[in-house]
């Protein structure tokens, strides 16, 4: 069965160390041997720039992502870089296809000449806060909790004019609801359920409804803390997200983003992308092969409007 995964932190994890090398390294989850060794088919690579860096330089951060992006992962053999759907789906068996992301909008300031140079590089979704507020709008952990701001409303105005979906994931909720009024695409590509672990991180019942409504997608995430609260988890808590969601009518709007070297804690069987096997052989426990297939492939690969 093929995998779509809907977020990595691949770029971060170099960036922070250059002494990374996504070969092989031990050092991350996802790799070009692991990608080729697992059920992994397309991976979603995240241009995250740190708090820690100094605004002045988080678009020069961004850039060198980007640079990490086509001269480490797009040189890989048999890496393709997607651009639209039609790309994923004229993969050839022995191909993956690598698609560029940014999430957070903390890199481009004010300037939407800076989202656009973004776009222009190939950047195919776009996140527009982490956890904290920005000039866009403000994240999940802001306790003002405030929505789309006036530039804000202009970046969603340029995505839509570029056919580019906006994730939802990391949005204040208020934000949330504000991009889907405003928005012609929106998903979460890394989001898991409040009703089961209540986290400012999570989708409340009512948001995963709206993105149903919207034939949408969410993408159960493997981030232990939005599984169970804790910082372990089992593949089984995975399991109870996806049946909440289904539950909900859901069953076609269902993905993951497993946030792969964006977290130190792993799901216990899910430590890296090499063990997506270990999810696989427990969703056949509880769902048939049709339905397996588009949670791990069909559902993002089938939702996503991306155009050239």
């Amino acid at each position: 069965m093929k995998v779509f995964d809907g977020h990595c932190d691949v770029l971060y994890k170099m960036f922070m160390d250059p002494s990374l090398e996504f070969s092989k390294s031990t050092g991350l989850h996802v790799t070009h041997e692991s990608l080729k060794a697992s059920c992994t088919k397309v991976q979603l690579f995240a241009i995250y720039v740190p708090e820690s860096v100094h605004p002045d330089l988080k678009f020069q951060a961004a850039l060198h992502m980007v640079d990490l992006f086509y001269e480490r992962i797009l040189t890989s053999t048999g890496v393709k870089q997607i651009i639209s759907s039609e790309d994923i789906h004229q993969l050839e068996v022995d191909e993956i296809g690598a698609l560029l992301t940014l999430e957070g909008c903390d890199a481009i300031g004010q300037d939407l000449m800076k989202l656009r140079t973004l776009l222009r590089l190939g950047v195919r979704s776009v996140g527009l806060t982490w956890n904290y507020g920005n000039h866009v709008a403000d994240g999940a952990l802001e306790k003002r909790g405030a929505g789309l701001s006036r530039f804000g409303n202009q970046v969603v105005g340029m995505l839509n004019e570029e056919q580019v979906p906006c994730d939802l994931s990391h949005l204040s909720e208020r934000g949330f609801w504000d991009v889907i009024e405003t928005s012609k695409f929106a998903f979460a590509s890394h989001s898991n359920c409040d009703a089961i672990c209540p986290h400012p991180r999570n989708l409340k019942d009512e948001q995963i409804k709206a993105l149903i409504m919207r034939d949408s997608v969410i993408g159960i995430t493997f981030v232990p803390e939005f599984l169970t609260g804790e910082q372990q988890a089992r593949i089984d808590d995975v399991i109870r997200h996806v049946e909440h969601v289904c539950s909900l009518g859901g069953e076609n709007h269902l993905g993951f983003g497993s946030d792969f070297d964006g977290i130190d804690c792993t799901v216990s069987g899910l430590d890296g992308n090499r063990q997506y096997h270990n999810l696989i052989e427990a969703l056949q426990k509880h769902y048939s092969d049709i339905q397996v297939r588009k949670f791990l492939f069909g559902n993002m690969a089938g939702r996503l409007p991306w155009k050239k």
